[in-house]
């Protein structure tokens, strides 16, 4: 692996008094999809909001390209190249989809250069810049938090459960969308998913979390990869 973009050395973190991620340790390389995967409640969520800085980090660190980040906050972690898009739709539903892009992008962003990324992506957005983001449909919105992501020139994407809901159509588009970003320009993902077939389609690798602990890892290139992320999940 090539010199990681994010790494994350023994974390433990969770809710209060409760732990959820437990002394887990995890790198990304720079040009690197990597999916985590595991059932409901195992603490794949719970880790990426620790990334971001959402929830307290107990012990251990988190750094992006050297750059020690365990202590800073999701705003300042988003302008050091960190993009999140959680599973949740965290759009401002009454807000324009452009009002939406426009508001993540950082103050060296120009819009020419965003409106490239969407047009290169997600061309119907430019189609519905002016419509509000609560009129989209549930995957439209889902593509608008990707396209907000993407337009900031991040060096890390955090992306939780993206293809929940969505049509096969769509979710081998974002296939093909992830994997042109990663190669123009080396951008590191950590990819939070339950879908087998576009976990393997995605990913270079895949890691199996479990009761906040990472039991297992794999290339996804793997022949027995679906066999042994679907007993995973079936356990």
């Amino acid at each position: 692996m090539t010199e990681p973009v994010l790494a994350v050395s023994g974390l433990s973190s969770g809710y209060g008094q409760a732990t959820v991620i437990r002394n887990l340790d995890l790198e990304i390389g720079r040009g690197e999809i990597v999916a985590m995967v595991g059932k409901n409640g195992m603490g794949k969520s719970t880790l990426l909001k620790s990334i971001m800085g959402y929830l307290p980090k107990f012990s251990g660190s988190v750094s992006m390209a050297q750059h020690a980040i365990s202590d800073s906050r999701p705003h300042q972690i988003a302008r050091l190249g960190v993009a999140y898009v959680p599973q949740e739709k965290a759009l401002f539903q009454d807000l324009t989809v452009e009002e939406n892009i426009c508001l993540a992008m950082r103050g060296s962003a120009s819009w020419d250069e965003t409106k490239a990324t969407i047009a290169r992506c997600f061309p119907f957005l430019l189609q519905r810049l002016q419509q509000k983001a609560g009129t989209l449909s549930g995957g439209e919105q889902k593509m608008l938090l990707m396209a907000r992501s993407l337009s900031v020139g991040a060096k890390v994407l955090l992306i939780d459960e993206i293809s929940e809901g969505m049509q096969p159509s769509i979710i081998s588009n974002l296939v093909k969308i992830i994997k042109t970003e990663r190669d123009r320009s080396g951008l590191g993902v950590l990819l939070v998913e339950q879908n087998i077939p576009f976990t393997r389609a995605v990913s270079d690798r895949y890691v199996l979390l479990d009761k906040g602990e990472i039991s297992g890892s794999g290339n996804t290139r793997d022949p027995d990869t679906h066999e042994k992320i679907a007993a995973h999940i079936s356990l």
